[in-house]
């Protein structure tokens, strides 16, 4: 298992950001391998592995660039109703799920090492079962017409504040 302190995951450089990905790159290997030793068949471990691996090196590190560890309500909420949304050329539901298992039980595994506290587990699980809302997003996206885009931005934005 990684050794790690916290605040080696914080991006402020674009150094930084590679320095992190590698590290983040490190964890994710290291959650496979945790899937594996527990007897999760290897496809599967494969498939949360790659969610979880979206999630973190594609999302948090190079689109958003914030530390993995930072507890942030909403983190899910915007990488699962916004951003894959438009990131992707064809998002579909049930690639969208894929992901949000992927990161569920990484978040698991995070806990599981003590590397996250319980409150901030359960928040991460809340946002990754609110199916049914991320469906209705994903929906609407393809529904946009004229100048809709705002609203439907607006409704779960990638803005900071």
């Amino acid at each position: 298992m990684l050794e790690l302190n916290k605040t080696t995951f914080t991006i402020t450089t674009d150094d930084d950001e590679i320095r992190v990905d590698g590290l983040c790159r490190t964890l994710l290997r290291d959650f496979h391998q945790h899937l594996l030793d527990k007897g999760t068949p290897p496809l599967e471990a494969g498939a949360l592995a790659h969610g979880a691996d979206y999630f973190v090196r594609d999302y948090v590190i190079s689109a958003r660039r914030w530390n993995l560890f930072q507890e942030r309500a909403g983190t899910v909420r915007t990488f699962a109703g916004n951003w894959y949304i438009i990131s992707n050329l064809e998002p579909t539901f049930e690639e969208l799920a894929g992901h949000l298992q992927g990161v569920r039980e990484f978040y698991r595994f995070l806990r599981e090492k003590d590397l996250i506290p319980a409150t901030f587990l359960e928040l991460i699980e809340q946002e990754c079962n609110d199916l049914a809302w991320y469906g209705e997003r994903i929906e609407s996206f393809w529904n946009i017409q004229g100048d809709g885009y705002r609203n439907w931005e607006r409704e779960c934005s990638l803005k900071d504040d």
